[in-house]
């Protein structure tokens, strides 16, 4: 008999609807298909489509698969692959709702710092290419830990439901 420690568990329960979702027919997201991912969510209503602010030309979703809680997306209402693209309504619009997300991810996380930006293209890491968006998420000092230095690895601890109800009740009303 070996004496080997305990081994340790990481136990996040809520993540259990979200694996659920994973292996579940995508057309119960959005039974159109027409338009890109983004377009097709915005169909949604606000909670299943965890959509935080619509505005006239542009809204803001909770990240799906966010880096923290709290990862939002802010982009046109309509699929424009080109930034050079956006209408001047669009990039006011889109410019603004960045601004009101910081605004919102203070006020809900007391986060040391956000992180606001975009990739434009495969080349630069867009996920969903075909639909500008822009990514604003709450940072805090020493946000990295083993999990992500050893295991490449995001724990997040709060659900996604949760931090959609938490940005909202924090967004500025203009």
């Amino acid at each position: 008999m070996t004496d080997r420690p305990a081994l340790d568990h990481l136990w996040a329960g809520w993540r259990h609807s979200y694996i659920t979702a994973v292996n579940e027919d995508d057309s119960a997201l959005a039974p159109d298909e027409s338009g890109s991912l983004f377009e097709r969510i915005l169909r949604l209503d606000d909670a299943e489509g965890m959509i935080v602010h619509r505005g006239r030309h542009c809204s803001v979703l909770l990240n799906a698969y966010p880096y923290t809680n709290g990862h939002l997306l802010v982009l046109p209402n309509r699929a424009v692959s080109d930034y050079e693209a956006l209408t001047d309504e669009e990039l006011v619009e889109m410019s603004r709702l960045q601004r009101d997300a910081v605004v919102a991810l203070r006020r809900a996380y007391r986060c040391d710092g956000v992180n606001v930006g975009l990739n434009l293209g495969r080349a630069a890491g867009a996920g969903v290419p075909d639909h500008v968006h822009a990514h604003v998420l709450p940072r805090w000092d020493a946000d990295s830990n083993f999990m992500t230095a050893v295991a490449n690895t995001r724990v997040l601890p709060e659900p996604l439901d949760e931090t959609w109800r938490k940005v909202r009740a924090a967004w500025p009303v203009s």
